[in-house]
């Protein structure tokens, strides 16, 4: 996984004309609760790439790797502390830095995200893209590419917010960046955004981030052995993830360069 920030120009496009997959990660800066650093969600996307990339190393498509965009939308953390960008600056920042890629030499582009506010924004950015460019674009959170086998996990808990699921990752990943954790209450009322009433239901209510102090689930039994194999099990689902993007789209940059 070449590093586009350490790459001569003509390098750049070189790798993009060979059909090379330029990989986007994107995250955010917002409050963690009390025991976890605002930049939690860049760190683990990073994190989660990086060792998808020791995957890879067995065997993999070329890819070069862009430094992750370190804010997104998050206004519903503002009543404690955020960085955030609206909706429309967010989707013209991507729309900007996929259309320079495009302009750069690159047809394939992957974006993958480390914060839950900037997936419906990441994949709209990536469809309008698409319609604008002949290009190959994909979207994916790091936390929802996992392989079918191994334990399961709770669904309750993951990926949740600054809680079990984040923790075990930040103490597997950052362990010095991670304090005691408060003292769990147990909401009467779970917030309606992590728990929807039916299937598929999507719900929104005014104030609950700020009723629940930004935490979904008791952060107390995270574990950094637990952690470590979470992020091994997204690494492997994020390097099957590049690969299959790899092998689907492969055959389209080979028409697009007139290759055999």
């Amino acid at each position: 996984m070449l590093r586009l920030s350490q790459m001569p120009w003509r390098e750049v496009r070189a790798a993009g004309e060979r059909g090379a997959v330029a990989v986007l990660p994107i995250g955010s800066q917002e409050q963690h609760s009390e025991h976890l650093p605002m930049g939690t969600d860049t760190l683990l996307v990073e994190a989660a790439l990086d060792a998808a990339e020791q995957v890879l190393d067995a065997g993999g498509p070329e890819l070069v790797r862009l430094p992750v965009l370190p804010f997104g939308h998050s206004p519903h953390h503002l009543f404690a502390a955020a960085v955030s960008l609206s909706e429309e600056v967010l989707l013209a920042v991507l729309a900007d830095v996929l259309d320079s890629l495009v302009r750069s030499g690159f047809r394939r582009v992957l974006v993958v995200n480390g914060h839950g506010g900037n997936e419906e924004i990441m994949r709209l950015a990536v469809k309008r893209g698409a319609l604008r460019s002949d290009v190959a674009l994909a979207a994916c959170s790091y936390w929802a590419v996992v392989r079918p086998d191994g334990e399961p996990e709770d669904p309750g808990r993951t990926p949740g917010h600054a809680g079990w699921f984040e923790t075990s990752l930040m103490l597997a990943a950052h362990p010095d960046l991670v304090r005691a954790p408060a003292e769990w209450q147990e909401q009467a009322e779970p917030p309606l955004f992590d728990r929807p009433p039916a299937t598929g239901l999507l719900v929104e209510r005014h104030g609950e981030w700020e009723r629940v102090h930004g935490t979904t689930d008791d952060a107390a039994a995270a574990d950094a052995g637990v952690g470590h194999e979470l992020l091994v099990r997204r690494a492997r689902g994020l390097a099957d993830a590049i690969r299959a993007f790899d092998l689907a789209t492969r055959h389209s940059h080979a028409r697009q360069t007139g290759e055999a």
